[in-house]
């Protein structure tokens, strides 16, 4: 279960950035680069070492562990990241039936690390080129993420090209957690397992 929830608060603090992004038009960096890195890490083995290690984990996903345990009934949630993750989980069913599309974008993140060693991991041309994968190789073939904010923001490229790397970010998490056993079953029958496997996450900074 503890892999499980750590997909979901991945996903979770991918929305939940985007949802800053779109609402006030910038959020911090070191939640960011916690998604950014988990994209390039292929040979990991488990969900810890993809996002971070254990040192480091809770403080990484400390935003989306907390909107996690929001989201199953302890805390205020944001309406917008559930809405926004039941449609990323639907599109992971479409991104993983699709023949080509794993094979295409795994093809072109390892593309994009050359040039990210080079430039730098927040490096603007990076995230356009994980913005522009995300637009061209997942957005068409399942159902478009609806993302609500401030038009003033999101008629602006850079933050596009940095909402749609962050929803790329929310994909490879959905996608683990499947990996992991995750189902919606979980949100049914095991939301007091999830909410114990948040809060060990999170024990060591309370």
């Amino acid at each position: 279960m503890i892999e499980r929830v750590i997909a979901l608060a991945a996903l979770a603090q991918s929305l939940k950035l985007v949802q800053q992004l779109a609402s006030l038009g910038q959020t911090e960096q070191h939640p960011e680069s916690v998604l950014f890195d988990s994209l390039f890490r292929f040979e990991a083995d488990d969900a810890e070492t993809i996002y971070g290690g254990t040192e480091t984990l809770g403080r990484g996903l400390d935003r989306g562990l907390r909107e996690l345990l929001a989201l199953l009934g302890h805390g205020p949630k944001d309406p917008a990241v559930g809405r926004m993750g039941l449609t990323l989980l639907a599109l992971e069913r479409s991104f993983v039936r699709h023949p080509t599309a794993g094979e295409r974008v795994q093809s072109t993140l390892r593309d994009v690390e050359r040039q990210r060693q080079h430039l730098g991991p927040m490096h603007p041309t990076v995230i356009n080129r994980l913005g522009d994968l995300y637009a061209e190789q997942v957005s068409p073939i399942g159902q478009r993420v609806l993302v609500q904010g401030n038009p003033v923001y999101l008629g602006q490229p850079p933050i596009v090209a940095e909402v749609r790397a962050l929803l790329l970010c929310g994909l490879r998490a959905a996608v683990l957690w499947r990996q992991m056993g995750g189902s919606r079953l979980d949100f049914l029958l095991r939301r007091r397992a999830m909410t114990e496997a948040a809060h060990q996450l999170l024990s060591p900074l309370d």
